[in-house]
Parts: C-alpha cells; structure tokens; sequence
C-alpha cells in the first residue's frame, strides 16, 4: 500500500494534468507536465514520439516481458464553461474528489500509471525482468488506437493495461467503433417544380428504412451490436426553394468480436443494391468515414474509422495472474468488458496483443459536466497497477 507521500505524489499530478487544458491535437503543454514528472522520479529513458505521445521507461536489470500502460492525455472539449459548478480546469478537492476534465477520462488513470510504474521500479531496486512502459498518448478521443500504432510498432509489447475508468475491475474485452457514412445522390429542381428533379432526401429516407430492418448480432458479453443514426445533412442547405440533389447521414456503428470491416458493410450493401433494383430513382453508396488531424508535432494522423472489438477469456492465464494478484492484495475485481471503444482496439482488437483494462472512476462520468474522480480510487488505481505488475513480471 502506499504511503503518504505517494498518496500525494499521485494527487498532485493528476492536478497538475488537469489544470492544463488539452483537447486532441493541442496536447503539448500537458504533454511537458507529464515530461517533468518522469524526469523528478528517475525513469530510465524518456521519449516524445513524432505524433507527440509521451513515453516514459523503467528498465529492469535483465530480459523479461515488456509491459506497456496506455493513457491517453488528450480530452474532450468543455462546451459552456457556465454549466460546470467547478472549474473545469482547477482541479479543486472538495468531498475527497478531484474535479475537473479529465479526471476520469483519463488523467486520473494515467497518473496513477505513472507513479505505480516509479514505486515498483523503487520497491524492487529495478531488480525485475523486462520494462515497463508508460505512454501518454495523444488524439484518442478523435481516433481510438491511431496514435497507439506508434507505440506498439516501436516497442512491440507483451501485455498491454488500459487505463481507462473500470472502477477497479478488470476489463477483457470491449465493442468496436465504425463511422459509416450513407449518401444518396438525386437531380436539383426548383421547388415549385419538384418532378423535374429527383429528390436526394426522399432516397436517403428509403435507405435509412431498409437499414433499420438489418439484423445485428448478439454477444453473450458485449451484448447487443448497435447501429445509431447519428446525424443527417442535405445540400444544398439551407434548402430554399431548391430539390436536394445530395443527402449525407451518419451511422455510429458498435461492432463485436468477429465482424471485420467487410462484414460490417456486407449488409448495407446488399439493401442499397436492392432499392437501386427496385428503384432506379434512388442512387446511393455506403462507406467507413475518414478523418485526419494535426498532431501538436505538425504530424498529421489518419484514419479510416473503423475500430475492432477484442474479448480474451477470463480462464487465460494472464488474467487469472492479475485477478490472483489483485486479489492478494485486498482487491476483489468483478471481471466485465468495457462498453466503449478505446486504445485496445489497436494492440488487442488488430496487433493480437494480451490486453486488460483497469483504470480508476467510474465510466459513466466521462465527458459529463462537473467530472470528478474520487481519490480512493486514485489511490486504488496506483496499488493496483502494482499488483498487476507482480503478476505480469514473473
């Protein structure tokens, strides 16, 4: 257990990262405060890669696995500061909780990492096997698992631990995330005489209505796959006194274990293929949505969105190995799958990598107003990353 020092080690950088504000692609600042947290505490070596993630090592004193914690620095935007109760980048203690964004999602997980990965070093005299790798990664709330890439390629990892908020339970597995994108394309008309013209929303509406119909599987643990209209857009628009020959809508599509990108769209597909044979009116296409951001370094990320699943059994030895370890130490971790997507996409859901998430806070408090992240659990976090690390070092 930890002592009073580190007890205030960890509080006062989780406040020291959420005072700086940090929203994707303008992460350098708290990327420096991180920097200097690596260097007071002595890791061996301490990287920025050319996307911007910061990395800090502890090196053992021989050959053993490489264990890598992930956390991302980056946050979502506040929208109307008048809303929030605390200040949003003051990081108060009121009620033994830290307030602010990002104290759950995820600087208070990703503090926790990097003092646990300084005590165990300490504690053991860097007489362990292997390294331990702490990686503040940028842009994850953009692209889960994007900028993570560049961990994994350079440091090729054995296990991987997401920091992202469980309550202290141990995750196995989580849904993927795709952004499909539905266009339909008409002929333009003035209003008054629409018959000229072929009308791109009243197509859009037939497709949205065969898509409602497509069956998604279920999972005995990530449960029900889902597919969410999230937004739809015409043009020209505003609209006036014109026939839209253009219709664009926005799916978010959570995915399980075994749908792969062709999968996916397979369907959608086959319903757009059927109305355009019933229909020689509706012209339509379906695909993954794309984006790209600036990193802070200037290096621009790409990605295609589509973001796989990934589940691990809970009799794998390497679960188990955490789950004994926890619980020898007092902890008593339920084992569940997160609801949402994060960086194991990449290194579990892609690369095939052993992959567990454990973070402090709970997961519903991500992205809401006044979020706060209770110090136990802080404190939690930074003893139970420790137990983990006794499991995966042995």
């Amino acid at each position: 257990m930890l002592n009073k020092e580190s007890n205030d080690k960890v509080i006062k950088l989780c406040q020291d990262l959420v005072k700086v504000k940090s929203y994707s692609g303008d992460e350098k600042k708290v990327a420096e405060v991180l920097k200097d947290f690596f260097e007071e505490e002595g890791f061996d070596e301490i990287k920025i890669d050319s996307c911007g993630n910061v990395i800090g090592i502890m090196n053992g004193n021989r050959p053993g696995p490489c264990i890598v914690f992930d956390g991302h620095i980056d946050t979502v935007p506040v929208a109307d500061i008048n809303e929030w109760r605390e200040d949003p980048f003051g990081a108060e203690i009121k009620d033994n909780r830290i307030y602010g964004r990002g104290t759950s999602d995820m600087k208070g997980g990703l503090s926790a990492m990097a003092l646990a990965a300084s005590v165990f070093a300490k504690k053991n005299n860097r007489d362990f096997p292997g390294r331990v790798i702490v990686a503040g990664i940028v842009q994850e709330e953009l692209f889960e698992g994007v900028a993570s890439k560049y961990i994994c390629d350079a440091f090729r990892p054995d296990y991987v631990v997401i920091g992202e908020a469980s309550e202290l339970n141990l995750k196995i597995g989580q849904r993927g995330r795709a952004e499909i994108v539905i266009e339909t394309f008409g002929t333009p008309a003035h209003s008054a005489h629409p018959e000229k013209g072929n009308n791109a929303v009243y197509s859009m509406c037939k497709v949205v209505e065969a898509i409602n119909n497509i069956p998604l599987v279920n999972h005995p643990l990530l449960k029900q796959g889902i597919m969410v209209l999230t937004d739809i857009k015409s043009t020209p628009y505003p609209g006036s006194s014109c026939v839209p020959d253009y219709c664009r809508a926005t799916y978010d599509r959570r995915t399980i274990v075994k749908e792969s990108r062709e999968s996916v769209l397979e369907p959608i597909l086959a319903c757009i293929n059927e109305l355009e044979q019933k229909d020689p009116k509706i012209k339509a296409k379906a695909s993954y949505a794309t984006s790209s951001n600036l990193c802070y370094t200037g290096k621009a990320v790409n990605a295609q969105k589509f973001f796989p699943a990934w589940l691990y059994n809970e009799k794998d030895e390497f679960v188990q190995a955490c789950l004994t370890e926890l619980k020898k130490d007092g902890f008593n971790p339920e084992i569940a799958v997160y609801d949402f997507c994060t960086n194991g996409s990449y290194y579990a859901g892609i690369k095939g990598i052993k992959t567990i998430g454990l973070g402090p806070s709970k997961e519903n408090l991500a992205h809401t107003i006044d979020e706060y992240i209770e110090i136990s659990q802080l404190i939690g976090a930074v003893n139970s990353y420790n137990s983990i690390l006794n499991a995966l070092m042995k």
